[in-house]
């Protein structure tokens, strides 16, 4: 008789542990819902809401007193497409942006791969003082800088002093003292960014290489700067996402004749009060945006494959 029961049995308790697995699956998948539900609704409303409503707002019309005219005309977002200026407008910011992330992974790079492959003990430290200008803020270095770059400020001055310039050089209220501003302030974010994206640096594959005669030259340009691109490319995407963003040192260091998305975004709301119009190059910039991050993405997957 037990070896009848046996065979009907089995299945059945085949069955069982199925429900109780596809049960706790359910009860796990409620679980995880309910925790992500409070982060959710923050990011709806903190940001999916504000995006919303500022794709929206060009379609409306802004008077020239302030007021916001509800209705739905596509006239608001064609403007800055065929007005000549503003497309120099959002060139100028495309550019500084390329020029600035750039040149930032330029200068920072050496700086990263020294604290990246350091084994010293004071490598915390140093690392601390790499990033230590992000505790002042952007407007305080900012200030600084016109005072360096001025036209009696200390470069001009000490290169007048040595007698290699007669007058001085032009180095600020024009995109030359914007670049040099924006490569110094966003610098700790470019270190940063590379240092935790060089985890694919490998001592061992440089000794292996140096192992079968390859020179320092040919071991950095085919072992190290290849797998250090990750970490380059995040580091431009950073530098350059807050390249373009940026306002306070384009406005200080461009000293007004220095016009890019953000300076007019800022113009428009607060000097004409025509949000639309605001809206409208906002959305440009996070197009902008939107390109770079394309393009980065296709990148890292190219390298990644």
């Amino acid at each position: 008789m037990t070896t009848l029961k046996e065979p009907l049995q089995r299945p059945r308790l085949g069955a069982a542990e199925g429900e109780l697995e596809q049960a706790t699956t359910k009860r796990n998948r409620r679980t995880y819902l309910a925790l992500l539900l409070p982060g959710l609704l923050g990011l709806v409303v903190s940001f999916v809401f504000p995006l919303a409503y500022m794709v929206r707002m060009p379609f409306n019309k802004g008077a020239p007193d302030g007021v916001i005219e509800e209705t739905f005309t596509l006239d608001t977002y064609i403007q800055p497409l065929t007005d000549p200026y503003y497309w120099r407008v959002t060139l100028d910011t495309f550019q500084m942006g390329v020029t600035v992330g750039v040149l930032c992974v330029i200068v920072s790079y050496p700086v990263a791969l020294f604290l990246a492959r350091s084994t010293s003990k004071w490598r915390g430290l140093l690392i601390a003082i790499a990033i230590a200008p992000l505790l002042t803020s952007a407007v305080v270095r900012t200030y600084g800088w016109m005072v360096i770059l001025g036209t009696n400020g200390l470069v001009n001055s000490t290169l007048a002093d040595w007698g290699l310039i007669d007058t001085p050089l032009k180095l600020t209220n024009n995109m030359t003292g914007v670049t040099i501003g924006l490569v110094e302030i966003f610098m700790p974010y470019a270190i940063l960014a590379m240092i935790s994206g060089f985890g694919r640096l490998s001592p061992q594959l440089e000794e292996a290489a140096g192992s079968l005669g390859a020179s320092k030259f040919k071991v950095f340009t085919r072992v190290t700067l290849p797998l250090s691109l990750p970490g380059i490319l995040t580091a431009f995407l950073l530098v350059f996402v807050l390249s373009i963003s940026t306002f306070i040192t384009p406005r200080l260091l461009g000293g007004g004749s220095v016009q890019v998305l953000a300076t007019e975004i800022y113009d428009q709301t607060t000097g004409l009060l025509n949000w639309p119009f605001a809206a409208a190059l906002s959305v440009i910039l996070l197009v902008l945006f939107g390109l770079i991050i394309a393009v980065y993405q296709r990148l890292t997957k190219k390298i990644g494959g």
